[in-house]
């Protein structure tokens, strides 16, 4: 068998680890040859590809990033791939396309496998918003990038009376916020899931420094929102890529914290630093386990389909079931999150 695989849309930790795992089970459990695509779909469309053996995966396992690259491709170019996927599979002589990405490359996966190619999807994302598994790796080293930043932030904090504002990924799906926010004991947490009341944390802050505290720290996800009237805010356009350019709710929150309350407030940007770096054990270890199976899913014919975490166990799931709708954080989350902070 002539598997082919390739990395899509933004990168996370854990993608070279899901590579090396599907190049060690082809090569040495069955004898296959694998070919990498370079820059994602971009590679597959345009014949930037190059063969992977054990060699190529050797030391890996912790490197961030991907070493086949990443990019995000234009939707246009996307149907065109999906109407002309007959073709592309006779020019590389694949027999399965491994695709590994979020929600974006997960469509067009699907685009893919309802036009004829055999695909083998295995999610991404750090957001760990596909609803089709339990978790996603990536989200894990996302979660300690940023706890670890909340647990540095409050010393600084505290040592100048200030109020932090930190501003993590989450564009529709507030699970970094959400957990790092518990993890690092933030003071208040900001999901998109819900819109906020400036008014709540005004009064968060101010009950703080009753009792003595002279610092707070707020942990906010990128796509978090005020409610309707609570401050000024207006949403970003639309990307060429089908997303919203989002106007940095952390400044904006920071601003408005330090003019209602005449304390100093600083916004802190985490961005891409969630993305990259090593991963963690837990990362490393999902991640090996997605490769390894959507392996034995390529030799079962298990087509139109991907790996899935469903409690311990590594499932397959319909391709279809992780674009239909994103996970978002649910209610019960938000209670118990409530219930300490």
């Amino acid at each position: 068998m002539r598997i082919g695989v390739l990395t899509a849309g933004g990168d996370c930790p854990g993608l070279n680890a899901v590579i090396r795992s599907v190049v060690h089970r082809a090569l040495t459990g069955y004898g296959d040859e694998v070919i990498g695509f370079e820059d994602g779909f971009k590679g597959l469309l345009d014949g930037y590809f190059r063969p992977l053996d054990l060699n190529a995966v050797s030391g890996i396992l912790a490197r961030g990033g991907t070493i086949l690259g990443s990019a995000r491709l234009e939707r246009a170019r996307l149907r065109e791939a999906a109407e002309n996927c007959a073709e592309l599979q006779r020019r590389y002589g694949i027999d399965v396309l491994i695709p590994i990405g979020g929600e974006g490359t997960l469509t067009a996966a699907r685009m893919l496998s309802d036009a004829g190619m055999p695909v083998v999807g295995v999610p991404k994302t750090i957001d760990n918003d596909i609803s089709a598994t339990d978790r996603t790796f990536g989200f894990d080293t996302a979660v300690m990038v940023a706890t670890e930043a909340i647990d540095r932030l409050k010393t600084t904090a505290e040592s100048h009376q200030r109020v932090m504002v930190v501003e993590v990924m989450g564009r529709h799906a507030g699970w970094i916020a959400l957990e790092s926010g518990m993890a690092g004991g933030a003071h208040g947490i900001c999901l998109p899931e819900r819109p906020f009341q400036v008014d709540d944390l005004v009064k968060m802050v101010e009950e703080r420094f009753a009792r003595g505290k002279k610092f707070a720290v707020v942990c906010v996800a990128e796509g978090a929102h005020p409610a309707e009237g609570s401050m000024e805010y207006r949403k970003g356009e639309i990307d060429q890529y089908g997303h919203e350019r989002f106007q940095g709710i952390g400044t904006r929150l920071a601003k408005e914290l330090e003019k209602r309350l005449g304390k100093e407030a600083r916004p802190v940007i985490l961005g891409h630093v969630q993305r990259g770096g090593t991963p963690t054990a837990y990362d490393r270890v999902l991640a090996t386990r997605f490769g390894w199976h959507a392996v034995e899913a390529a030799h079962r014919g298990d087509f139109g389909r991907m790996t899935a975490l469903r409690g311990t166990s590594i499932t397959m799931a319909p391709l279809a079931d992780a674009t239909t709708r994103l996970k978002t954080v649910p209610e019960d989350r938000m209670l118990e999150a409530e219930s300490v902070f």
